[in-house]
């Protein structure tokens, strides 16, 4: 498989710091997949999708895109690449239909609007202005906007940030469509379950350098315990009892439990993508 992106020794450092923001960091992102980068707020996630959207360009390392120096790659690269913001920047003043209308035009291919917009849910607001949309609104219309061009990467921050359930289901939907047919998405989020549902490998970042690249079924068998979880009702309540994954089928205990006792749920001691990002990057998300 090929690399869409193959980052090098990256190192990067604002004007007004003292030291750099991203630390000699190297990974690539595969065609065809999700790639996650994870980290505490201030880790250099940000900095590091702006240099790989050219938005930065002051930088120390080595980036090729699809084996191109990515500094050497002019205005087209921009007919590549989607990208959603964290922060929806729309006209406001404008209609929704308006503002995508606008946008499309700075591109050689478009997107069909319309099935984006009746995706999303947002076709038959698409004359009303987006300063009267709400925030879930902006957010769907956002992803829209990144979609525009027919990307060929995807760059996607918080994604679903601000999305009811279901508006975020179909967003999911549409990127790992999107992923299926071949689109690579580079993914910045603290929504470990998008992560979980989403990307075939994550990286942490921690003050700018990347402590952990994995999958995430990896890290949850890396950092999970290798157990079961049983919990039964015994004289009317409800009583648990742990037995050890390995030899799960000889144990005695965990056979006679299950053949006569009223089994209310069943658990691997698989931990969750939030604990594995505290343990990680030691520090909690909020």
């Amino acid at each position: 498989m090929e690399a869409a992106f193959k980052v090098e020794n990256l190192c990067f450092k604002y004007p007004s710091s003292k030291e750099d923001t991203i630390k000699g960091i190297s990974f690539d992102v595969l065609e065809g997949e999700t790639f996650g980068l994870l980290g505490p707020s201030g880790a250099g996630k940000s900095t590091t999708q702006k240099i790989l959207i050219k938005l930065l360009e002051d930088y120390k390392g080595s980036i090729k895109y699809f084996d191109k120096d990515l500094k050497s790659i002019g205005n087209s690269f921009y007919e590549e690449i989607g990208v959603g913001f964290e922060v929806p920047v729309h006209f406001s003043k404008l209609t929704a239909l308006e503002n995508l209308k606008f946008f499309s035009g700075f591109y050689k291919k478009n997107a069909n609007i319309q099935e984006l917009m009746e995706r999303v849910g947002l076709w038959e607001y698409r004359n009303v202005k987006v300063g009267e949309y709400s925030k879930g609104m902006k957010v769907r219309l956002n992803f829209v906007r990144a979609m525009l061009n027919n990307p060929r990467v995807l760059f996607l921050d918080e994604v679903t940030n601000g999305l009811d359930p279901k508006n975020a289901k179909i967003i999911k939907d549409m990127i790992a469509e999107y992923r299926a047919g071949g689109g690579t998405v580079f993914l910045t989020t603290h929504l470990m379950n998008d992560v979980e549902q989403l990307c075939d490998r994550v990286a942490f970042c921690v003050n700018g350098r990347l402590i952990e690249i994995s999958t995430p079924r990896d890290l949850k068998l890396k950092y999970g315990k290798r157990e079961v979880k049983v919990e039964y009702r015994e004289n009317g309540t409800i009583a648990g009892a742990c037995f050890p994954l390995d030899g799960i089928g000889y144990n005695e205990e965990f056979i006679k439990l299950l053949k006569n006792g009223k089994v209310e749920t069943i658990h691997s001691g698989e931990t969750s993508m939030e604990e594995i990002f505290i343990i990680v990057t030691g520090v909690e998300l909020k």
